[in-house]
């Protein structure tokens, strides 16, 4: 039975029904710290989908509406039910002979209750107005200036000293000097010059230590017909001088050690952005160790400016395509987004040696990617700590691009502190706006994404991903130790369970090689604890091997192997605590080999 989480605290507070290439990649260049191949045709939007129904179905021809149950959904999920079998279920058969039917949340039928407010559920968004008229009206509330919430630009507690000769230092308001700052660049046709005085003037004290090089460079490098600066950074402007009437409700910071959920508009992320890029959120530009916000990821863009590297150019190209797009006049984005911190206590983890689940539904592929094939699954960020990661920096790897493609995501690094060993975060709704190739060094901004999902009763796109940081391997031997073996199993249990839901409800989850890369991961030993934690959380799983059909060979074997010994969770952890002690030992032996050599002797 799947252990359950605290995260089934905001469910009931929300009022929802009680439910009944053929060679390994190791590089660490062409591989990121969590496993993504690099390609350049990643996200050929002229490529076909890969079918990844196994058979192919109808997928109408399993729904049933008796006695629904409620769907993930309730903050950060989405569900969708068909009749597939829970993990374990079923006669003995191959993965090859099993029908394999992807659940995707757009297919489903959901029992989705009204939008509302509770303890565990923050809604930035007027809940009357939403629910019976369809209007996005901002929800009524004030500021906060304390450690418990976001402290915004506006707030009359968001004050400088400015120095004047000879007299005393005058106390100012800061959004004050943004506000007269940022009209000017409102009006007019400003240059980087500006926006970089702008952004110094209630910034003092980066005056001479902030560079806009690279923002320069930019502008400089763009093709006649790209040249956009000059006309979205005034309606930039205006859309983060609206912050005041857009956002009225205080934003709690998603702390470590509970599980909270802030709904939000994607216009209130806009102007939340729009800020962000303007740097106009205090005392987040610091990342010293006893600064305020050291738990908490960058959000102000100035780390990107002074970056003259191509690979920020084409990060700064999809940034201004998704300003560009959210400040035109029509169509904007009208839907809303959630972010859900969730946390697991420590007695609520399966006890994973005496777990008797076999393997479920498990999917390997060396075709196609996770944001594309996996489109209305759960996808796996394979996150850092401070979500995010380099995406404000230099970092250009599978988590990066994510955010870059979806650039809504960034705004969770203004509320969410650094995950720890037992949380995740779960986004649902954010809404895809570019399109890229290549990857690392090689990527590449290649132009709009047509964003076609449909949208739930909250009107968020049925795209969820979750947040989930593996450990960084810096010596690889340290990975085969059952304490880390451990961590890594209860990581992924966090990201892939839901509490309360059917698994019927559940959509399928869309993964790969998690903490590989630079992050020295095993790719066999990352893909066994994977298929273990949605055992136990009874979810189906595609592996995405990104163009690597040697490991998609390896994780296959490994797979059918274990399934047709019907091997339990318990059973197989039980193994790997046994080669995590022979490596210790001295062992050479790798995991692939040692699996199917023990799983041969015990016929």
């Amino acid at each position: 039975m799947a252990r359950k989480n605290d995260s089934s605290q905001v469910a009931s507070c929300l009022g929802l029904p009680d439910s009944n290439s053929s060679r390994r990649v190791d590089d660490p260049e062409l591989r990121d710290h969590v496993g993504q191949q690099k390609s350049k045709t990643a996200c050929d939007s002229d490529r076909p989908l890969i079918d990844l129904n196994y058979p192919p179905v109808n997928p109408h021809e399993a729904t049933s509406f008796e006695n629904p149950t409620p769907s993930a959904v309730r903050h950060g999920g989405v569900g969708a039910c068909d009749s597939w079998g829970r993990a374990g279920s079923g006669p003995e058969e191959t993965q090859e002979s099993r029908p394999f039917r992807t659940r995707r949340s757009q297919d489903c039928c959901v029992m989705m209750t009204p939008l509302s407010y509770s303890p565990n559920h923050t809604v930035l968004v007027n809940v009357n107005e939403f629910n019976h008229r369809k209007k996005l009206v901002p929800a009524d509330g004030r500021a906060q200036w304390d450690a418990l919430h976001v402290k915004m630009p506006y707030s009359k507690e968001n004050i400088f000293m400015k120095t004047r000769f000879l007299l005393d230092d005058e106390k100012m308001s800061r959004w004050s000097v943004i506000s007269k700052h940022l009209k000017k660049i409102q009006k007019g046709s400003p240059t980087v010059a500006d926006v970089e005085n702008a952004i110094k003037s209630y910034n003092p004290q980066y005056e001479s230590s902030w560079s806009f090089a690279g923002l320069q460079g930019y502008v400089q490098s763009m093709r006649e017909q790209e040249s956009i600066f000059s006309q979205v950074i005034p309606k930039m402007a205006e859309l983060a001088l609206r912050l005041p009437e857009t956002v009225l409700r205080a934003i709690p910071l998603l702390q470590q050690g509970r599980t909270h959920a802030i709904t939000l508009s994607q216009y209130q992320i806009a102007s939340l952005l729009a800020n962000a890029f303007f740097c106009t959120f205090p005392h987040r530009n610091t990342t010293a160790k006893n600064a305020e916000y050291a738990n908490y990821p960058t959000i102000n863009f100035s780390s990107l400016f002074g970056n003259t590297s191509h690979t920020v150019k084409e990060k700064l190209r999809a940034i201004f395509h998704y300003f560009n797009t959210v400040t035109k006049e029509s169509p904007r984005p009208s839907g809303l987004v959630t972010f859900q911190r969730c946390h697991v206590r420590d007695s609520d983890f399966p006890q994973w040696r005496t777990q008797k689940e076999v393997l479920g539904n498990v999917r390997v592929t060396s075709e196609g990617t996770i944001e594309k094939e996996g489109r209305g699954m759960l996808q796996v960020d394979f996150a850092c700590n401070l979500v995010g990661g380099g995406v404000l920096g230099s970092g250009l790897v599978q988590e990066e691009i994510l955010f870059l493609m979806n650039p809504e995501l960034i705004v969770a690094r203004l509320f969410t502190a650094k995950l720890t060993d037992n949380e995740c975060l779960k986004i649902t709704g954010a809404q895809q706006y570019s399109e890229y190739a290549g990857y690392s060094k090689d990527f590449e901004w290649m132009g709009m994404h047509q964003e076609d999902l449909p949208r739930d009763r909250w009107e968020r796109l049925h795209r969820q991903i979750v947040a989930i940081d593996a450990l960084n391997f810096k010596n690889p031997k340290e990975q085969y130790h059952k304490n880390k073996i451990k961590r890594e199993l209860n990581k992924a249990f966090v990201g892939f369970s839901e509490r309360d839901v059917s698994p019927s409800n559940l959509p399928t989850i869309a993964t790969g090689n998690w903490g590989c890369g630079a992050f020295h991961g095993d790719p066999i030993l990352k893909a066994v604890i994977q298929m273990m934690a949605a055992a136990v959380a009874q979810r189906d799983i595609v592996f995405f091997t990104f163009g690597d059909k040697r490991l998609e060979k390896e994780v296959q074997k490994i797979y059918t192997l274990l399934t047709e010994r019907k091997t339990t969770v318990g059973e197989i952890y039980t193994l790997l605590d046994v080669y995590c002690r022979q490596i210790e030992c001295g062992a050479r032996v790798d995991l692939s080999q040692y699996i199917w050599n023990q799983m041969k002797s015990s016929l």
